[in-house]
Protein backbone atom coordinates (compact mmCIF):
# COMPACT_ATOMS: atom_id res chain seq x y z
CA UNK A 1 0.00 0.00 0.00
CA UNK A 2 2.87 2.36 0.79
CA UNK A 3 4.46 1.49 -2.53
CA UNK A 4 1.26 2.39 -4.29
CA UNK A 5 1.21 5.73 -2.54
CA UNK A 6 4.78 6.34 -3.58
CA UNK A 7 3.91 5.60 -7.19
CA UNK A 8 0.98 8.01 -7.04
CA UNK A 9 3.19 10.74 -5.64
CA UNK A 10 5.72 10.18 -8.37
CA UNK A 11 3.01 10.58 -10.95
CA UNK A 12 1.94 13.85 -9.36
CA UNK A 13 5.50 15.08 -8.94
CA UNK A 14 6.08 17.97 -11.36
CA UNK A 15 9.84 17.37 -11.24
CA UNK A 16 10.59 13.69 -11.84
CA UNK A 17 14.03 12.20 -11.39
CA UNK A 18 14.80 12.64 -15.08
CA UNK A 19 14.88 16.41 -14.56
CA UNK A 20 12.48 19.33 -14.65
CA UNK A 21 10.20 19.69 -17.72
CA UNK A 22 9.19 23.24 -18.56
CA UNK A 23 6.15 24.07 -20.70
CA UNK A 24 6.71 25.58 -24.12
CA UNK A 25 6.93 29.35 -24.09
CA UNK A 26 4.22 29.78 -26.74
CA UNK A 27 1.70 27.91 -24.59
CA UNK A 28 2.13 30.02 -21.45
CA UNK A 29 -1.17 31.75 -20.62
CA UNK A 30 -1.52 34.75 -18.35
CA UNK A 31 -4.47 34.46 -15.99
CA UNK A 32 -5.89 36.91 -13.50
CA UNK A 33 -5.08 36.26 -9.90
CA UNK A 34 -8.58 35.21 -8.81
CA UNK A 35 -9.66 33.53 -12.02
CA UNK A 36 -12.50 36.03 -12.33
CA UNK A 37 -13.73 36.60 -15.89
CA UNK A 38 -13.41 40.09 -17.31
CA UNK A 39 -14.83 41.79 -20.37
CA UNK A 40 -13.68 40.85 -23.84
CA UNK A 41 -10.74 42.89 -25.04
CA UNK A 42 -12.75 43.90 -28.13
CA UNK A 43 -16.07 45.31 -26.92
CA UNK A 44 -17.08 46.40 -30.42
CA UNK A 45 -16.68 42.82 -31.61
CA UNK A 46 -18.64 41.64 -28.61
CA UNK A 47 -21.39 44.07 -29.50
CA UNK A 48 -21.38 42.68 -33.03
CA UNK A 49 -22.25 39.28 -31.62
CA UNK A 50 -25.62 40.78 -30.64
CA UNK A 51 -26.03 43.20 -33.53
CA UNK A 52 -25.63 42.56 -37.25
CA UNK A 53 -25.78 46.20 -38.24
CA UNK A 54 -23.77 47.30 -41.26
CA UNK A 55 -20.76 49.45 -40.49
CA UNK A 56 -20.80 53.10 -41.45
CA UNK A 57 -17.62 55.14 -41.47
CA UNK A 58 -17.66 57.29 -38.31
CA UNK A 59 -16.48 60.84 -37.87
CA UNK A 60 -13.03 61.51 -36.43
CA UNK A 61 -14.42 62.28 -32.99
CA UNK A 62 -16.66 59.19 -32.94
CA UNK A 63 -13.81 56.97 -34.16
CA UNK A 64 -11.43 58.27 -31.49
CA UNK A 65 -14.04 57.95 -28.74
CA UNK A 66 -14.94 54.45 -29.86
CA UNK A 67 -11.30 53.44 -29.82
CA UNK A 68 -10.60 54.86 -26.34
CA UNK A 69 -13.72 53.51 -24.63
CA UNK A 70 -14.20 50.22 -26.43
CA UNK A 71 -10.58 49.64 -27.49
CA UNK A 72 -12.07 48.61 -30.83
CA UNK A 73 -9.69 50.34 -33.19
CA UNK A 74 -10.51 53.08 -35.63
CA UNK A 75 -11.79 50.78 -38.35
CA UNK A 76 -14.12 47.78 -38.42
CA UNK A 77 -12.65 44.32 -37.96
CA UNK A 78 -13.83 40.81 -37.48
CA UNK A 79 -14.29 39.51 -33.91
CA UNK A 80 -11.21 37.67 -32.74
CA UNK A 81 -13.19 35.74 -30.14
CA UNK A 82 -16.65 34.25 -29.93
CA UNK A 83 -16.92 34.77 -26.17
CA UNK A 84 -17.93 37.91 -24.35
CA UNK A 85 -15.87 37.07 -21.22
CA UNK A 86 -12.21 36.12 -21.00
CA UNK A 87 -9.75 34.92 -18.37
CA UNK A 88 -6.63 36.49 -19.84
CA UNK A 89 -5.25 39.80 -18.70
CA UNK A 90 -5.16 42.59 -21.22
CA UNK A 91 -1.72 43.22 -22.63
CA UNK A 92 -0.28 46.68 -22.96
CA UNK A 93 -0.19 48.03 -26.49
CA UNK A 94 3.10 47.14 -28.16
CA UNK A 95 3.60 50.67 -29.47
CA UNK A 96 2.81 52.40 -26.19
CA UNK A 97 5.80 54.13 -24.68
CA UNK A 98 6.23 53.94 -20.91
CA UNK A 99 7.34 57.59 -20.98
CA UNK A 100 4.32 58.90 -22.92
CA UNK A 101 2.31 61.58 -21.10
CA UNK A 102 -0.78 61.45 -23.34
CA UNK A 103 -3.79 59.43 -22.14
CA UNK A 104 -4.61 58.46 -25.75
CA UNK A 105 -3.59 55.18 -27.28
CA UNK A 106 -1.07 55.17 -30.17
CA UNK A 107 -3.82 54.21 -32.61
CA UNK A 108 -5.95 57.21 -31.63
CA UNK A 109 -2.90 59.47 -31.85
CA UNK A 110 -2.28 58.27 -35.40
CA UNK A 111 -5.93 58.91 -36.26
CA UNK A 112 -5.84 62.48 -34.96
CA UNK A 113 -2.55 63.25 -36.70
CA UNK A 114 -3.88 62.19 -40.11
CA UNK A 115 -6.36 64.62 -41.70
CA UNK A 116 -9.65 63.05 -42.77
CA UNK A 117 -11.61 64.16 -45.80
CA UNK A 118 -14.97 65.58 -44.81
CA UNK A 119 -17.90 63.75 -46.42
CA UNK A 120 -19.64 65.66 -49.19
CA UNK A 121 -22.99 67.08 -48.16
CA UNK A 122 -25.88 66.43 -50.55
CA UNK A 123 -28.98 68.56 -50.18
CA UNK A 124 -32.11 66.50 -49.53
CA UNK A 125 -34.35 69.28 -50.85
CA UNK A 126 -34.84 70.13 -54.56
CA UNK A 127 -33.82 73.69 -55.38
CA UNK A 128 -36.43 74.01 -58.14
CA UNK A 129 -39.77 72.41 -58.94
CA UNK A 130 -41.56 72.70 -62.27
CA UNK A 131 -45.11 71.57 -62.76
CA UNK A 132 -45.59 69.24 -65.73
CA UNK A 133 -49.35 68.89 -66.25
CA UNK A 134 -50.53 65.64 -67.83
CA UNK A 135 -47.09 64.02 -67.99
CA UNK A 136 -47.76 60.33 -68.56
CA UNK A 137 -47.37 57.88 -65.69
CA UNK A 138 -45.99 55.11 -67.93
CA UNK A 139 -42.93 53.08 -66.96
CA UNK A 140 -41.99 52.29 -70.58
CA UNK A 141 -41.68 55.88 -71.84
CA UNK A 142 -38.78 58.35 -71.80
CA UNK A 143 -40.21 61.86 -71.84
CA UNK A 144 -37.43 64.04 -70.35
CA UNK A 145 -33.97 64.83 -71.76
CA UNK A 146 -31.37 67.56 -71.11
CA UNK A 147 -29.29 68.84 -74.04
CA UNK A 148 -25.62 69.80 -74.19
CA UNK A 149 -26.82 73.38 -74.76
CA UNK A 150 -28.59 73.44 -71.37
CA UNK A 151 -32.14 73.09 -72.68
CA UNK A 152 -34.57 70.61 -71.15
CA UNK A 153 -37.09 68.88 -73.42
CA UNK A 154 -40.30 67.47 -71.95
CA UNK A 155 -43.02 65.52 -73.73
CA UNK A 156 -46.54 66.30 -72.49
CA UNK A 157 -49.38 64.47 -74.25
CA UNK A 158 -48.95 65.40 -77.94
CA UNK A 159 -46.68 68.42 -77.34
CA UNK A 160 -42.95 68.91 -76.77
CA UNK A 161 -41.93 71.82 -74.54
CA UNK A 162 -38.46 73.31 -74.07
CA UNK A 163 -37.22 74.86 -70.82
CA UNK A 164 -34.09 77.00 -70.97
CA UNK A 165 -32.05 76.37 -67.82
CA UNK A 166 -30.30 79.74 -68.07
CA UNK A 167 -33.25 82.05 -68.66
CA UNK A 168 -36.05 79.78 -67.32
CA UNK A 169 -38.03 80.51 -70.48
CA UNK A 170 -40.53 77.88 -71.61
CA UNK A 171 -41.39 77.47 -75.28
CA UNK A 172 -43.53 75.00 -77.20
CA UNK A 173 -41.49 73.28 -79.88
CA UNK A 174 -44.13 71.27 -81.71
CA UNK A 175 -47.23 69.12 -81.67
CA UNK A 176 -47.25 65.61 -83.12
CA UNK A 177 -50.96 65.80 -83.92
CA UNK A 178 -54.18 65.33 -82.01
CA UNK A 179 -54.40 61.67 -82.98
CA UNK A 180 -50.88 60.94 -81.74
CA UNK A 181 -48.80 61.41 -78.57
CA UNK A 182 -45.16 61.83 -77.59
CA UNK A 183 -43.59 58.65 -76.18
CA UNK A 184 -39.87 59.58 -76.10
CA UNK A 185 -37.49 62.50 -76.61
CA UNK A 186 -33.71 62.47 -77.07
CA UNK A 187 -31.20 65.23 -77.87
CA UNK A 188 -28.26 64.65 -80.18
CA UNK A 189 -24.96 64.48 -78.27
CA UNK A 190 -23.78 67.86 -79.58
CA UNK A 191 -25.98 70.31 -81.42
CA UNK A 192 -29.56 71.48 -81.55
CA UNK A 193 -31.25 68.46 -83.13
CA UNK A 194 -33.80 66.47 -81.17
CA UNK A 195 -35.52 63.16 -81.95
CA UNK A 196 -39.15 62.65 -80.95
CA UNK A 197 -40.71 59.20 -80.78
CA UNK A 198 -44.47 58.91 -81.19
CA UNK A 199 -47.26 56.48 -80.32
CA UNK A 200 -47.87 55.65 -84.00
CA UNK A 201 -44.23 54.54 -84.51
CA UNK A 202 -42.92 57.57 -86.39
CA UNK A 203 -39.70 59.29 -85.28
CA UNK A 204 -39.48 63.01 -85.97
CA UNK A 205 -36.19 64.91 -86.26
CA UNK A 206 -36.33 68.62 -85.39
CA UNK A 207 -33.78 71.42 -85.61
CA UNK A 208 -34.53 73.43 -82.48
CA UNK A 209 -32.35 76.38 -83.50
CA UNK A 210 -34.56 76.88 -86.55
CA UNK A 211 -37.78 75.52 -84.97
CA UNK A 212 -38.13 73.35 -88.04
CA UNK A 213 -38.89 69.67 -88.57
CA UNK A 214 -36.19 68.09 -90.73
CA UNK A 215 -37.78 64.73 -91.53
CA UNK A 216 -39.97 61.82 -90.45
CA UNK A 217 -38.41 58.39 -89.99
CA UNK A 218 -40.76 55.44 -90.39
CA UNK A 219 -40.52 51.69 -90.06
CA UNK A 220 -41.85 50.83 -86.59
CA UNK A 221 -45.34 49.36 -86.32
CA UNK A 222 -45.95 50.46 -82.71
CA UNK A 223 -44.96 53.21 -80.28
CA UNK A 224 -41.30 54.21 -79.95
CA UNK A 225 -40.45 54.35 -76.23
CA UNK A 226 -36.64 54.49 -76.36
CA UNK A 227 -34.17 56.60 -78.37
CA UNK A 228 -30.36 56.85 -78.25
CA UNK A 229 -27.90 58.90 -80.34
CA UNK A 230 -24.41 57.87 -81.39
CA UNK A 231 -22.96 60.81 -83.30
CA UNK A 232 -25.19 61.07 -86.41
CA UNK A 233 -26.67 57.61 -85.86
CA UNK A 234 -30.01 57.36 -84.07
CA UNK A 235 -31.20 54.08 -82.56
CA UNK A 236 -34.89 53.60 -81.81
CA UNK A 237 -36.62 50.84 -79.83
CA UNK A 238 -40.29 50.04 -80.14
CA UNK A 239 -43.16 48.00 -78.75
CA UNK A 240 -42.93 45.95 -81.97
CA UNK A 241 -39.80 44.28 -80.43
CA UNK A 242 -37.39 45.78 -83.00
CA UNK A 243 -34.47 48.21 -82.88
CA UNK A 244 -33.59 50.37 -85.87
CA UNK A 245 -30.25 52.04 -86.56
CA UNK A 246 -30.82 55.20 -88.58
CA UNK A 247 -28.31 57.56 -90.15
CA UNK A 248 -30.07 60.91 -90.21
CA UNK A 249 -27.85 62.01 -93.14
CA UNK A 250 -29.10 59.11 -95.25
CA UNK A 251 -32.25 59.14 -97.34
CA UNK A 252 -33.45 55.74 -96.10
CA UNK A 253 -35.63 55.20 -93.06
CA UNK A 254 -33.10 52.89 -91.39
CA UNK A 255 -29.76 51.24 -92.05
CA UNK A 256 -30.02 48.20 -89.79
CA UNK A 257 -32.85 46.25 -88.15
CA UNK A 258 -32.25 44.18 -85.00
CA UNK A 259 -34.71 41.66 -83.55
CA UNK A 260 -33.18 40.25 -80.37
CA UNK A 261 -36.00 41.08 -77.96
CA UNK A 262 -39.35 39.30 -77.68
CA UNK A 263 -41.26 42.16 -76.02
CA UNK A 264 -41.27 45.96 -75.92
CA UNK A 265 -37.90 47.75 -75.79
CA UNK A 266 -37.93 50.34 -73.01
CA UNK A 267 -34.23 51.12 -72.53
CA UNK A 268 -31.47 52.05 -75.01
CA UNK A 269 -28.00 53.45 -74.25
CA UNK A 270 -24.80 53.76 -76.29
CA UNK A 271 -21.46 53.32 -74.54
CA UNK A 272 -19.32 56.48 -74.19
CA UNK A 273 -16.91 55.28 -76.90
CA UNK A 274 -19.81 54.53 -79.27
CA UNK A 275 -18.78 50.92 -79.83
CA UNK A 276 -21.53 49.10 -77.94
CA UNK A 277 -25.28 49.53 -77.54
CA UNK A 278 -27.18 48.21 -74.51
CA UNK A 279 -30.90 47.49 -74.82
CA UNK A 280 -33.40 46.47 -72.16
CA UNK A 281 -36.88 45.15 -72.68
CA UNK A 282 -40.06 43.94 -71.05
CA UNK A 283 -38.81 40.40 -71.68
CA UNK A 284 -36.55 40.86 -68.62
CA UNK A 285 -33.41 40.68 -70.75
CA UNK A 286 -30.45 42.98 -71.21
CA UNK A 287 -28.70 42.73 -74.57
CA UNK A 288 -25.38 44.22 -75.67
CA UNK A 289 -24.74 44.86 -79.37
CA UNK A 290 -21.58 45.81 -81.19
CA UNK A 291 -21.94 48.80 -83.48
CA UNK A 292 -23.03 47.67 -86.94
CA UNK A 293 -23.99 44.15 -85.82
CA UNK A 294 -27.51 42.70 -85.98
CA UNK A 295 -26.69 39.90 -83.52
CA UNK A 296 -26.20 40.61 -79.80
CA UNK A 297 -22.75 39.84 -78.46
CA UNK A 298 -24.02 39.34 -74.91
CA UNK A 299 -27.36 38.36 -73.40
CA UNK A 300 -27.97 38.82 -69.68
CA UNK A 301 -31.12 37.18 -68.30
CA UNK A 302 -30.60 37.59 -64.55
CA UNK A 303 -33.30 40.22 -64.10
CA UNK A 304 -36.80 38.98 -63.28
CA UNK A 305 -38.67 42.11 -64.43
CA UNK A 306 -38.55 44.69 -67.21
CA UNK A 307 -35.15 46.34 -67.74
CA UNK A 308 -35.57 50.05 -68.43
CA UNK A 309 -32.78 51.50 -66.26
CA UNK A 310 -29.48 51.28 -68.16
CA UNK A 311 -26.32 53.37 -67.79
CA UNK A 312 -22.69 53.04 -68.94
CA UNK A 313 -19.87 54.14 -66.69
CA UNK A 314 -17.88 57.07 -68.15
CA UNK A 315 -14.92 56.13 -65.93
CA UNK A 316 -14.35 52.46 -66.76
CA UNK A 317 -14.62 50.93 -70.20
CA UNK A 318 -17.15 48.11 -70.49
CA UNK A 319 -18.80 48.75 -67.09
CA UNK A 320 -22.60 48.68 -67.45
CA UNK A 321 -25.25 49.15 -64.77
CA UNK A 322 -28.86 47.98 -65.08
CA UNK A 323 -31.94 47.94 -62.88
CA UNK A 324 -35.02 45.76 -62.83
CA UNK A 325 -38.69 46.55 -62.37
CA UNK A 326 -41.13 45.83 -59.56
CA UNK A 327 -40.69 42.06 -59.44
CA UNK A 328 -36.88 42.32 -59.52
CA UNK A 329 -35.74 45.53 -57.74
CA UNK A 330 -32.08 44.60 -58.25
CA UNK A 331 -29.24 46.89 -59.27
CA UNK A 332 -26.74 44.86 -61.30
CA UNK A 333 -23.30 45.60 -62.74
CA UNK A 334 -21.79 43.90 -65.76
CA UNK A 335 -18.46 43.67 -67.54
CA UNK A 336 -19.39 43.72 -71.21
CA UNK A 337 -15.80 43.07 -72.32
CA UNK A 338 -15.94 39.47 -71.09
CA UNK A 339 -19.74 39.17 -70.71
CA UNK A 340 -19.63 38.55 -66.96
CA UNK A 341 -21.64 39.71 -63.96
CA UNK A 342 -19.82 41.84 -61.37
CA UNK A 343 -22.18 42.39 -58.47
CA UNK A 344 -25.84 42.70 -57.52
CA UNK A 345 -27.77 44.68 -54.89
CA UNK A 346 -31.45 44.40 -53.96
CA UNK A 347 -32.66 48.01 -53.61
CA UNK A 348 -36.09 47.10 -52.25
CA UNK A 349 -38.13 48.96 -54.88
CA UNK A 350 -38.70 49.24 -58.61
CA UNK A 351 -35.73 50.81 -60.45
CA UNK A 352 -36.88 53.23 -63.14
CA UNK A 353 -33.67 55.02 -64.18
CA UNK A 354 -29.91 55.04 -63.68
CA UNK A 355 -27.25 57.67 -64.40
CA UNK A 356 -23.52 57.75 -63.66
CA UNK A 357 -21.84 60.90 -62.42
CA UNK A 358 -19.55 62.55 -64.97
CA UNK A 359 -17.12 63.76 -62.30
CA UNK A 360 -17.01 61.02 -59.64
CA UNK A 361 -17.40 57.28 -59.34
CA UNK A 362 -21.01 57.55 -58.21
CA UNK A 363 -24.41 56.91 -59.73
CA UNK A 364 -28.01 57.85 -59.06
CA UNK A 365 -31.10 55.68 -59.30
CA UNK A 366 -34.77 56.62 -59.31
CA UNK A 367 -37.40 54.31 -57.92
CA UNK A 368 -41.08 53.53 -58.18
CA UNK A 369 -43.11 51.02 -56.20
CA UNK A 370 -43.10 51.32 -53.39
CA UNK A 371 -40.80 54.04 -52.08
CA UNK A 372 -40.75 56.63 -54.92
CA UNK A 373 -37.30 57.89 -53.96
CA UNK A 374 -34.01 58.97 -55.52
CA UNK A 375 -30.80 57.36 -54.23
CA UNK A 376 -27.17 58.39 -54.76
CA UNK A 377 -24.71 55.47 -54.59
CA UNK A 378 -20.94 55.22 -54.39
CA UNK A 379 -19.20 52.64 -56.56
CA UNK A 380 -17.85 50.01 -56.05
CA UNK A 381 -18.83 50.00 -52.35
CA UNK A 382 -22.51 50.62 -53.19
CA UNK A 383 -22.97 52.66 -50.03
CA UNK A 384 -25.92 55.03 -49.96
CA UNK A 385 -24.63 58.59 -50.02
CA UNK A 386 -28.09 60.20 -49.96
CA UNK A 387 -31.77 59.32 -50.20
CA UNK A 388 -33.93 62.06 -51.71
CA UNK A 389 -37.64 62.07 -51.03
CA UNK A 390 -40.32 64.40 -52.33
CA UNK A 391 -42.11 62.70 -55.22
CA UNK A 392 -45.42 61.13 -54.29
CA UNK A 393 -45.58 58.78 -57.30
CA UNK A 394 -43.13 56.68 -59.30
CA UNK A 395 -40.00 58.60 -60.35
CA UNK A 396 -40.17 57.52 -63.99
CA UNK A 397 -37.92 60.10 -65.67
CA UNK A 398 -34.35 61.21 -65.11
CA UNK A 399 -31.85 63.39 -66.92
CA UNK A 400 -28.58 65.13 -66.07
CA UNK A 401 -27.39 68.67 -66.72
CA UNK A 402 -24.49 69.15 -69.15
CA UNK A 403 -22.09 70.08 -66.33
CA UNK A 404 -22.91 66.83 -64.52
CA UNK A 405 -23.84 68.42 -61.17
CA UNK A 406 -27.63 68.62 -61.38
CA UNK A 407 -30.26 66.00 -62.13
CA UNK A 408 -33.91 66.48 -62.96
CA UNK A 409 -36.48 63.86 -62.02
CA UNK A 410 -40.03 63.53 -63.27
CA UNK A 411 -42.90 61.53 -61.81
CA UNK A 412 -46.54 60.73 -62.21
CA UNK A 413 -47.28 63.42 -59.61
CA UNK A 414 -46.85 65.87 -62.53
CA UNK A 415 -43.75 67.59 -61.16
CA UNK A 416 -40.15 67.95 -62.30
CA UNK A 417 -37.69 68.34 -59.42
CA UNK A 418 -34.11 69.61 -59.70
CA UNK A 419 -31.44 68.30 -57.31
CA UNK A 420 -27.76 69.15 -56.81
CA UNK A 421 -26.27 65.72 -56.15
CA UNK A 422 -22.86 65.39 -57.84
CA UNK A 423 -19.60 67.31 -57.26
CA UNK A 424 -18.35 69.87 -59.73
CA UNK A 425 -15.66 69.09 -62.27
CA UNK A 426 -12.05 69.65 -61.19
CA UNK A 427 -11.26 71.11 -64.58
CA UNK A 428 -12.49 74.49 -63.38
CA UNK A 429 -14.57 75.24 -66.47
CA UNK A 430 -18.25 75.38 -65.60
CA UNK A 431 -21.23 75.61 -67.88
CA UNK A 432 -23.45 78.57 -67.05
CA UNK A 433 -25.46 77.88 -63.94
CA UNK A 434 -29.16 77.25 -63.84
CA UNK A 435 -31.06 80.46 -63.29
CA UNK A 436 -32.76 80.06 -59.95
CA UNK A 437 -33.23 81.57 -56.54
CA UNK A 438 -32.79 79.49 -53.41
CA UNK A 439 -36.11 77.83 -54.12
CA UNK A 440 -38.41 78.37 -57.06
CA UNK A 441 -41.54 76.70 -58.37
CA UNK A 442 -42.54 77.16 -61.98
CA UNK A 443 -44.54 75.52 -64.71
CA UNK A 444 -43.61 73.90 -68.03
CA UNK A 445 -46.68 75.22 -69.79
Amino acid sequence: QSQMCIRDRNLMDPYPSSGPVFPEKSKILSYSDRFIPSRSEDLASAYDLFSDKSFKEPSTYVAALRNEILSSGCSPRQPSEKNLLRYRTRKRHADASPYSLTPLSPETQRLLSCPRKCPRKISRVPFKILEAPSIQDDFYLNLVDWSSQNVLAVGLCNFVYLWNAVTSDVTQLCSVGFNDSVTSVSWINRGSHIAIGTFTGTVQIWDVAKSKKIRDLRGHQARVGALAWNSQCLSSGSRDHTIFHRDVRSGSNYELKMTGHTQEICGLKWSPDGKQLASGGNDNRLLVWDAGSSIPTSTFSDHTAAVKAISWSPHQRGLLASGGGTADRCLRFWNTLNASAITCLDTGSQICNLAWSKTSNELVSTHGYSQNQVIVWSYPTLNKLATLNGHTMRVLYLSMSPDGQTIVTGAGDETLRFWNVFPSSKAGHQIENISTSLFHRGQIR
